[in-house]
């Protein structure tokens, strides 16, 4: 299983990515995707949104399954992946190139405290 050793991750499978310009790009995990299957419809928050940390803020569906995909940190949405909307396979394809959607973080300093990849790989067993 690819865990990226660059990311954090949350327990409900989400990934953190830093961005240069002091956002996060937030995906969900390999895991996450193998577990819930072929991914067939994603719905995404607004841009312009403010996001509490833990709350549900998206949908991801499979052939299998719906999942709700949670906030990892507070802040406000700055950004949407449309091309995951347009193609949702494209996460299945590539779980941490797919990225969601991009936070402006409320404090900065939340993303350290969550999970690192040996965290996550202990989480998921």
């Amino acid at each position: 299983m690819n865990i990226p050793a660059d990311l954090k991750y949350t327990a409900s499978h989400e990934w953190i990515r830093k961005e240069a310009d002091g956002t996060v790009a937030v995906g969900i995990s390999e895991f996450a995707q193998d577990s819930l299957g072929d991914i067939v419809f994603v719905d995404l928050p607004k841009v312009g949104q403010v996001l509490a940390a833990g709350k549900d803020c998206a949908v991801v569906e499979s052939v299998k399954a719906a999942g709700d995909i949670y906030a990892p940190i507070s802040g406000e949405v700055v950004a949407v992946n449309d091309a995951v909307v347009d193609a949702p396979e494209s996460i299945n394809a590539n779980a941490y190139d797919a990225w969601l959607f991009k936070l402006k973080p409320a404090n900065a300093a939340d993303v350290d405290a969550l999970m690192s990849a040996d965290d996550y790989k202990k989480n998921i067993g």
